[in-house]
């Protein structure tokens, strides 16, 4: 069996986190590295490495991560003034390890193009 991914861990509540949302898909937590006033991230409990490992099969679940998204900066009260939906995919694209996750970054103007 392979060793869990760090995500996989805080699904599970091996790791602490804050918890803002949580379902059998998928769950939403504040970063501990926040790159906004706002970084929520919306993690799957499926175990997809990148966006670019998703299957046909996916589909449902990568819907139910933007709708997660949405669901979670209304209920934190930034879905008014706007928000940033990021996903980082392989190295040059900003990926830090191999388990898809979504940032909603937000509480300030973004600016664009971002890097």
């Amino acid at each position: 069996m392979a060793e869990k991914t760090l995500f996989e861990k805080i699904c599970d509540k091996e790791l602490p986190a804050e918890f803002l949302h949580e379902d059998d898909l998928c769950i939403a937590i504040r970063d501990i590295a926040p790159q906004a006033p706002v970084h929520i991230l919306v993690i799957p409990r499926k175990p997809i490495p990148r966006i670019d490992a998703a299957s046909d099969g996916d589909r449902a679940l990568l819907a139910h991560l933007m709708l997660t998204a949405a669901s979670v900066a209304r209920s934190q009260g930034f879905a008014e003034s706007g928000y940033r939906i990021v996903i980082n995919n392989g190295p040059d694209g900003g990926e830090s390890f191999p388990h898809l996750h979504l940032h909603v970054l937000a509480g300030r103007q973004l600016d664009w193009p971002p890097g």
